[in-house]
């Protein structure tokens, strides 16, 4: 049941947008009382589309910064808030821009493929971006003969090595605070605990996690593969904020989340930054606010329509 103070913060959310004609995006690994609030839930390839379509004044992003600048490079002429400035990414920290730029320097004939999971200014440097759901895809695209540089995630640049069997595909090591953590000693512990479960596992996972699944995805495609599938019980290997929209979509079905190795939980502490009254206080002040050179967002915003060209 609602609080009568979280009562009163959603009432104030609710008539802070309507003045701001604001849209509020929520990542899956929001809390339930944000996600419950969200004009569109989604990962972040549909929260990219999503900020592209709509009409309106201001957009609140419920997610990370990265994903809020992604937004704000489609959207230059809108203002971008989001509920905390400080929640960050383990694979944005893990991809300084000064480094990429090195490499194009040193090699102007590779493909740089950026994961979404970068900052701006590595997106302006780079040719293509992915998302978990589409990496496999985008490395397809690249003719054969391009050697890829691959980035940050390389756990998802092992995947899609593995999936394409491009072995001129360079992987830049960084890694996932949560999906990194988890091992397949947990994974076999809680498969043992319930033996007729199916595992769904995102692909910044290890691989010998990935080994164990029965499918791999993003975010919203393991929610989908869950929903149509005619299993009842699934060991979900990614953030659990993913439970609220499983449980809405598949009532009856169990999903069981396991711990990782650094906090015996299975959460994104920068996803969880993000709170009600964070939320209402970004649409009363428009603040924080995302603001980025223009020629970052000119030469980022190319490699962005690149990616959402392709089906």
């Amino acid at each position: 049941m609602v609080s009568a103070t979280a009562a009163g913060i959603v009432e104030e959310i609710l008539s802070l947008k309507r003045e701001r004609r604001a849209i509020l995006l929520a990542h899956h690994y929001q809390e339930p009382d944000i996600q419950d609030l969200a004009d569109a839930v989604g990962d972040s390839l549909e929260l990219a589309r999503k900020a592209r379509e709509f009409e309106g004044n201001v957009i609140a992003f419920c997610g990370v910064w990265f994903m809020a600048e992604t937004a704000k490079i489609l959207n230059p002429e809108r203002i971008v808030v989001v509920p905390d400035a400080e929640a960050s990414c383990s694979l944005v920290e893990s991809c300084p821009v000064e480094p990429i730029r090195a490499y194009r320097r040193r090699h102007p004939d590779h493909v740089i493929v950026s994961y979404i999971n970068t900052s701006a200014a590595v997106k302006a440097e780079s040719d293509i971006i992915c998302t978990s759901r589409n990496a496999v895809n985008v490395v397809r695209s690249i003719p054969p003969d391009k050697t890829i540089l691959f980035l940050p995630d390389s756990n998802l640049g092992h995947y899609a090595r593995r999936e394409t069997g491009r072995e001129n595909l360079k992987i830049w090591q960084g890694l996932c605070i949560v999906h990194a953590t988890w091992t397949a000693r947990r994974l076999q512990r809680a498969l043992a605990e319930h033996p007729e479960a199916i595992v769904a596992a995102h692909p910044e996972c290890p691989r010998d996690v990935l080994a164990l699944a029965g499918f791999v995805g993003s975010t919203s495609a393991i929610i989908e593969w869950c929903v149509r599938h005619p299993g009842r019980e699934f060991v979900i290997m990614t953030e659990s904020g993913v439970s609220h929209s499983l449980e809405r979509l598949a009532p009856g079905k169990r999903f069981f989340f396991i711990p990782n190795e650094n906090c015996n939980c299975s959460e994104c502490p920068h996803m969880k930054r993000n709170t009600l009254e964070k939320l209402r206080d970004c649409l009363r002040d428009l603040a924080p606010r995302v603001e980025l050179p223009e020629d970052v967002m000119t030469r980022a915003r190319r490699p962005i329509e690149r990616m959402l060209a392709l089906r």
